[in-house]
């Protein structure tokens, strides 16, 4: 039996979230109701430039929600999981859950 019988094929969507950067911003997003770029740019150490490409990809796909306003003069920039992100990044978990339970029972290890 070949590893493509035992665990799971990486999608494309899989690939896309599986990026560092998007995974830990979507790890973020999936917890929390809205969060801000500024909230994100500090937790991810991401530049503003690099957190933006970021989330517009996410956009693009579909993943996130984006809503800008002014608070007084300050732009404010909140982001939000869309269903279809939510969908998305709840079934990549759930397949490298699979993952490293398929690898941990074909190489014998036991769990602690």
């Amino acid at each position: 039996m070949d590893e493509s019988e035992v665990l799971p094929v990486l999608t494309d969507e899989d690939k896309f979230i599986h990026e560092p950067a998007r995974l830990l911003i979507l790890s973020y997003l999936y917890i929390a109701d809205k969060i801000d770029f500024v909230f994100l740019r500090n937790q991810t150490g991401l530049t503003d430039g690099n957190l933006s490409s970021h989330m517009a990809k996410l956009e693009e796909r579909e993943y996130i929600s984006v809503e800008k306003k002014f608070i007084g003069k300050k732009p404010q920039t909140m982001y939000k999981l869309t269903q279809k992100g939510r969908d998305a990044f709840r079934n990549y978990r759930d397949k490298m859950k699979k993952v490293f339970k398929e690898t941990k029972t074909r190489n014998g290890i036991k769990k602690k």
